[in-house]
């Protein structure tokens, strides 16, 4: 009799790809290799192209259990995993799982509409005229400033602290940190000004003032929406995404590393 004790389960694997010709090409070479399961019946994802496309693919598969592992074959690829065809099965065998909570976002228009989205990264208010926008920004229902002026505010995952928030000058947060980012966008008044840190329990509300004078557009992972009053946003405790990465690079790891480039 053969025995089955060390064998390890062939693991069905759902191969999605961005629309670059290099994602769609790589996507052939994996499906003929390894097959090609249903997301449905996956018990892993296979995403194949750049950090958009991961974060379409984490909200798209939220409601299934299979983690997500991407390979890069975009651009910046923060999320994602060297590209390989050749050892795929053994790096899902020892890959280790990232566990993350996206924001929910619920923006009300000027034309009274709500909208409502969830953000792994970051939400962002931004202005969408040639003045800079007013803002006043209340945490738990207490005021904490009156009036910001400045280009925008974002409020940012420790998953999404390297993106849009690094870049407007915003901390970097440890991947398993309990607090949110909440950064300011070339802010004019108080000029000083360069955000805060909040608990991850936090709820922010940020309301436009003079919003038809000054209008101001709301943007979830680059889902956005036009002509905002206000905003609410908070980190949805609900909802789980697994990330998969290869040891000794999880997002822990890329997120020191990115402090010292």
């Amino acid at each position: 009799m053969c025995s089955t004790g060390n064998r390890k389960m062939k693991k069905r694997i759902a191969f999605l790809a961005s629309e670059a010709d290099v994602a769609q090409s790589a996507r052939e070479v994996l499906v003929a290799k390894y097959g090609n399961a249903a997301p449905r019946d996956a018990d892993v994802v296979v995403a194949l192209g750049g950090d958009g496309f991961m974060l379409r693919t984490l909200k798209n598969m939220q409601h299934l259990d299979a983690p997500v592992y991407g390979m890069n074959r975009g651009t910046i690829g923060f999320l994602m995993n060297t590209y390989s065809d050749t050892d795929l099965l053994e790096r899902l065998d020892d890959a280790e799982v990232e566990v993350i909570n996206p924001l929910a976002m619920r923006a009300m228009d000027q034309s009274g509409k709500l909208h409502e989205a969830l953000a792994i990264n970051e939400v962002s208010l931004l202005r969408a005229g040639p003045q800079a926008a007013r803002l006043k920004i209340s945490v738990d229902g207490r005021e904490r400033m009156g009036e910001l002026v400045c280009d925008g505010a974002l409020l940012s995952t420790p998953a999404g602290s390297t993106a849009y928030n690094y870049s407007a000058h915003g901390p970097i947060l440890p991947i398993g940190a309990d607090v949110l980012a909440l950064t300011a966008i070339a802010a004019f008044r108080p000029r000083r000004w360069r955000g805060a840190l909040l608990p991850k329990t936090a709820t922010v509300r940020i309301d436009v003032l003079d919003a038809d004078k000054r209008p101001v557009m709301a943007d979830a992972d680059s889902i956005s929406f036009p002509d905002i009053d206000w905003v609410e946003i908070c980190s949805e405790s609900e909802i789980t995404h697994r990330i998969l990465f290869d040891p000794g690079h999880g997002l822990e790891e890329r997120l020191i590393s990115e402090q010292f480039t």
